[in-house]
């Protein structure tokens, strides 16, 4: 009898190409997929909850799948961790209703950009963390981080792709930054991301940072639905998937 399961993952992405199978990289959906036929001995269907970008991170990824395998989930998890490598984990699998989908029945999610805010670099956060050696006003960038709670055309913070098509509107939970010593995060919630639009997020954080942009320029930034009216893109290296959103 079939098994429809949930199973969430937790990886480094730094040595990765992103989530999604490519010819000629070494992406996460590639090692997992390898582990996971070792242990059902099926080329098991697998559905993602998204795709993350080379060198992006994840506390939380969602997989969904229905498998023949009868294996049950604990022993699941214990079996893909011991074939997995030290920068992969799988943290749970659970079992879900026959039609659970990890993209199509996901509510929302949260990611985590970290910035690590000293003179001089920590060597163990290099690849996981954007070093940002000038001093930082995290009660400011908060500030301004409120103008993207809501629901708004996000156009100005989209990188356009094919991936992009129709209505870019999305609504934003919660967004807010803080700092714990020399860790300034950037968290941010909400009912769907579009290309880069956390890092693009953060890049127009730091513009307010160095006085190019104001908090009160954000929302005039969303209204001009326009990609260059905003900051840079910031680097992949401190962008984490932290949650996943689903009625369970």
């Amino acid at each position: 009898m079939p098994q429809d399961l949930l199973l969430k993952l937790a990886y480094d992405g730094t040595r990765y190409h992103g989530w999604q199978i490519q010819e000629n990289a070494l992406t996460v959906q590639q090692v997992f997929q390898e582990a996971l036929e070792r242990i059902t001995g099926l080329k098991e269907d697998i559905k993602a909850c998204s795709r993350t970008d080379t060198g992006v991170h994840a506390r939380e990824f969602c997989v969904s799948l229905r498998t023949e395998s009868p294996i049950a989930p604990e022993r699941l998890v214990a079996a893909l961790n011991h074939y997995l490598p030290q920068d992969i984990a799988v943290r749970s699998c659970t079992p879900v209703p026959p039609g659970f989908h990890a993209r199509y029945s996901c509510k929302g999610k949260e990611y985590v950009y970290q910035i690590w805010n000293h003179p001089v670099r920590d060597p163990f956060l290099a690849g996981r963390a954007l070093h940002y050696w000038y001093p930082m006003d995290e009660a400011l960038l908060d500030q301004a981080a409120q103008h993207y709670v809501g629901r708004h055309d996000f156009s100005s913070f989209c990188t356009l792709d094919k991936r992009e098509k129709g209505d870019l509107t999305r609504t934003v939970t919660h967004a807010r930054v803080q700092r714990q010593g020399d860790l300034v995060t950037f968290t941010v919630a909400a009912d769907g991301f579009l290309y880069n639009m956390v890092r693009i997020m953060v890049g127009t954080l730091l513009r307010v940072q160095q006085g190019k942009f104001t908090p009160q320029d954000i929302p005039g930034i969303l209204r001009a639905r326009d990609r260059k009216a905003a900051g840079p893109t910031a680097p992949a290296c401190g962008l984490y998937l932290n949650r996943v959103f689903y009625d369970l």
